[in-house]
């Protein structure tokens, strides 16, 4: 009997040694050709996730209003918060390894026939300790830090997009500005050509239909003008409540302080999107998962449990004793679960099928983050090629504009071709600032795609 006993402990044991083995990252995770080959680009191997925010955003009036939305943005507290309780519940976790203490004084009065009554007392300390032999307190720590982690990631994520935010607010109203600023320039030269066309009809080298033409380009561009200033007054209204403060003007820059990083790299794969808070989330609910059925299955096996009490009584089972004595009590007991209703083994396929849900989820969020990356670098080089070609076409087109009014001037060509050329000049302006906003948004979005913007 004997024997037995010791054969099936030492099996229960064997059987049990992958309890205690902390999780590790699946081999069949893949986190290789998430790039597209066009994309891949040479730099270290976290790229520009590596950078703090500080470093990306550089504009001293932007870095200024960063740090405003940290301090009063509602989600970033909350998510503090959310940390705080996993911390809690990490430390409860790790107090389970020792022994738990209770201070239980009881006392009694008890009497025959209304004589005089008997008074007892004991004033006990007891303890209660679990011996974690199968690995059940050490999972349950483990899965707790693992929570932990996972608030810490969404912490990560909820600055990740404030900042991210915040960025996208402020040069959309950059945007907006100089387009402002261009079209006030543009009204300007439009409504010295109303002026002018004006002068040439009473010279009789124009028409009134002429006049009236160049007057109604002149009145589009000042309804734009109105457009752009309720946009931009939106928009402010917008970022006000973002920030977490009453609706007001700020102070913009213009996106011609835009500075493009240094290393303008996505980084290795594996490493740079690590660092994604979205990423770090499914890999760390990926742990939670992989601890809870390793409880869950460290609930078939024995549990040992240590028991104790020292304390002073007078109640010794007969008659009170005075003084009072001296006594204790030990126990050692082994639970074995035998029949539990199917509830343990039923609990046991929950938890791998959640841990298998929760590797699908990880593998699908690495590949919609190496999507995210290769759009935002095929948008930066997009972007990029096009700048220039707008400077081109700027430079052209205003030297078309200036020629076909001197020739107006002369009478060689009609005013429907120097408002064509206008149109098309100012089209082209606005067409470059909304592609100069593009460009430094596929940065931000870039940034994000890496997981930057966690800076403490």
């Amino acid at each position: 009997m004997k024997k037995i006993i010791m054969t099936m402990t030492t099996a229960a044991l064997l059987s049990s040694c992958g309890l205690y083995k902390s999780y590790e990252r699946p081999a069949d995770i893949q986190t290789d050709g998430l790039y597209r080959s066009d994309n891949t680009q040479s730099g270290d191997s976290l790229g520009l996730a590596s950078f703090a925010w500080r470093e990306i955003f550089t504009d001293p009036q932007l870095q200024t209003l960063i740090e405003r939305g940290l301090a009063q943005n509602t989600n970033l507290r909350s998510a503090q918060l959310q940390i705080e309780q996993s911390e809690a519940s990490l430390k409860a976790a790790k107090w389970a390894y020792i022994p738990s203490l209770a201070f239980a004084p009881q006392g009694s009065l008890a009497g025959v026939d209304w004589g005089k009554a008997t008074q007892t007392y004991t004033i006990p300390v007891s303890a209660s300790w679990q011996i974690d032999i199968f690995g059940s307190l050490h999972n349950a720590k483990k899965r707790a830090q693992a929570q932990l982690e996972n608030s810490q990631a969404y912490k990560q994520a909820v600055q990740s997009q404030l900042i991210a935010a915040i960025a996208n607010y402020y040069y959309s109203l950059a945007m907006l500005k100089d387009q402002l600023a261009v079209s006030q320039e543009t009204e300007k030269l439009w409504k010295e050509n109303v002026e002018t066309t004006r002068a040439l009809m009473n010279a009789g080298q124009s028409n009134m239909a002429a006049v009236s033409q160049t007057e109604a380009n002149y009145y589009s561009i000042c309804t734009q003008i109105t457009d752009l200033k309720q946009q931009i007054s939106d928009l402010e209204n917008e970022f006000s409540a973002l920030l977490g403060e009453a609706p007001q003007k700020y102070a913009i820059g213009s996106m011609n302080n835009w500075k493009v990083p240094a290393r303008m790299s996505a980084g290795i794969p594996a490493a740079a999107l690590a660092n994604r808070p979205d990423v770090k989330q499914a890999e760390t609910q990926l742990a939670v998962a992989y601890y809870a059925t390793n409880e869950s299955r460290a609930a078939f096996y024995p549990g040992l449990n240590l028991s104790g009490a020292i304390g002073w009584t007078n109640d010794l089972g007969t008659l009170p004793v005075n003084p009072g004595k001296w006594i204790w009590n030990a126990m050692a007991s082994l639970t074995q679960p035998i029949f539990q209703n199917g509830k343990l083994r039923a609990q046991y396929k929950i938890s791998k099928a959640q841990q298998e849900q929760a590797k699908l989820s990880f593998q699908q969020t690495l590949l919609d983050a190496g999507t995210e990356v290769n759009a935002a670098l095929t948008k930066i080089q997009a972007t990029g090629e096009k700048d220039g070609l707008y400077t081109k076409q700027i430079a052209s087109l205003e030297t078309a504009v200036k020629s076909t009014q001197a020739l107006m001037m002369n009478s060689s060509t009609n005013y429907l071709q120097v408002l064509t050329a206008q149109q098309t000049l100012l089209t082209a302006q606005m067409s470059q600032i909304s592609n100069k906003f593009s460009q430094i948004q596929a940065a931000i979005e870039l940034y994000q795609a890496l997981g930057g913007g966690y800076d403490e």
